[in-house]
């Protein structure tokens, strides 16, 4: 084959490292390398000399590592055999990357899970050629942005994902909001990338995320929307939902031929004039809420359930579901939601004003908030659950879950120390992925 004179390369910002494709060369070729590149010499898998910006004559002088591996003899035109790599050293800043896929979050403001995507752009540059080619590149005759995109989107993916995630669940950020958090996301996902590429020899300049967004098809998403709005119109008007369902309920009313319809409507009609009319408004406005006129002690029954209530309940104690206008018991007074502090009853699941669920303490029946560890009515010490199947950990000094074998012991952060609960997925302290 015959020896190469001239050894050069004019090709795209895209790509970032090329291999010459001949490997005949002797001292006399010239080697000429452009301001944003670098010329790497290659012998028996080892990377040799390197050559800055500017036009070379190769001689013993300035190959002086590949001269001693091949013995090129001094004076005239001596043959070798070697590659060049000439690598890319311009700021590529217009690289881009996207979730192929949505990624699942559950919303901590509304509590459904959603389908998140999320895309943007980020800029690199190849700091150190040896160790770019060595660790990356390897026997690739040639490595442009496709690949490295390609190479790299299970980190960008990972670290996107553990971000929303820390975002939505340890901030309590509504997907919805995320768009205001774009430039927290993107230094911090720069923070996190940034020594990984390090590694490869690459030096990462920027990082941005440029949209968090969710799938408009989504039913979830859908329904999430339409209830905002409808959440919206009820603010704007001045009423809540309660109202609203006693709206509906009373035309419902209005519309039965039966003998609530006659009194609701003579209440409605005589309500917008007189006192007769406000003392029927008020009867109506009882019927509407679904709550029948009943004397002191009486019980109402649920319609769905058929489980019984004390008189003037909104929500079934037992299935959550409006109440009917039926007959219910007088409920403990010692025991208290949690939320609106409405007495309940001891069978309860839930309550019967707020709807919120009931969480008995095991000792006393007082209602818990959700994550309580101790019962602020008589001290009784709540089982902890395990982090993995949320199963209680009825026993003190338990190494692993009895249920699915989780591991109970603390978590140290390898970066400062501390120590985190078993199944924690960031440092409390710090903020580093366990």
């Amino acid at each position: 084959m015959a020896v190469i004179d001239l050894v050069k390369y004019n090709g795209p910002n895209s790509v970032f490292a090329w291999k010459f494709p001949s490997e005949e060369l002797s001292t006399w070729t010239q080697l000429i390398v452009n301001e944003s590149q670098e010329a790497v010499f290659f012998k028996g898998g080892r990377a040799l000399d390197v050559f800055g910006p500017g036009r070379h004559t190769l001689d013993t002088d300035n190959i002086p590592l590949l001269t001693a591996l091949v013995r090129i003899p001094f004076g005239g035109r001596s043959p070798f055999a070697a590659e060049v790599w000439f690598v890319n050293k311009a700021h590529s800043l217009d690289i881009k990357w996207g979730t192929p896929s949505p990624i699942q979050v559950q919303d901590p403001k509304f509590g459904i899970m959603v389908p998140v995507r999320s895309f943007g752009q980020f800029g690199i540059q190849v700091e150190n050629s040896a160790k770019f080619l060595v660790k990356l590149v390897g026997t690739t005759r040639q490595f442009d942005q496709e690949t490295l995109t390609r190479v790299f989107r299970g980190l960008f993916l990972t670290k996107t994902k553990d971000t929303l995630a820390q975002y939505v669940v340890k901030k309590g950020i509504s997907v919805l909001e995320m768009s205001a958090y774009l430039d927290e996301l993107s230094a911090h996902i720069q923070e996190k990338t940034a020594p990984f590429l390090a590694e490869y020899g690459i030096r990462l300049l920027n990082f941005f995320v440029n949209d968090v967004s969710v799938p408009e098809d989504d039913p979830a998403v859908q329904q999430l929307k339409t209830a905002l709005a409808k959440k919206a119109e009820m603010n704007i008007i001045g009423y809540d939902y309660t109202q609203q369902r006693s709206f509906d309920v009373m035309e419902g009313a209005a519309k039965n031929p039966g003998g609530g319809a006659a009194i609701m409507g003579a209440g409605i009609g005589l309500g917008m004039g007189a006192g007769m009319g406000a003392a029927f408004g008020q009867q109506a406005a009882g019927m509407a809420a679904g709550v029948a006129v009943a004397a002191p002690g009486q019980r109402i029954r649920c319609p769905s359930c058929s489980a019984e209530a004390p008189a003037g309940t909104r929500f079934c104690p037992s299935c959550g579901k409006p109440m009917g206008a039926q007959p219910g018991a007088q409920p403990r007074a010692d025991i208290r939601c949690s939320k609106c502090n409405t007495p309940l009853s001891p069978d309860a699941r839930f309550c019967p004003n707020c709807g919120d669920p009931y969480n008995p303490c095991p000792k006393c029946g007082q209602d818990l908030l959700v994550g309580s560890t101790t019962c602020p009515t008589c001290g009784y010490a709540l089982p902890a659950p395990c982090p993995k199947c949320g199963q209680p950990l009825d026993r003190p000094g338990l190494k692993f879950c009895p249920s699915c074998g989780q591991s109970l012991a603390p978590q140290p952060c390898p970066k400062c120390g501390t120590a985190n609960q078993p199944g924690a997925k960031f440092c409390l302290n710090c903020g580093q992925h366990l």
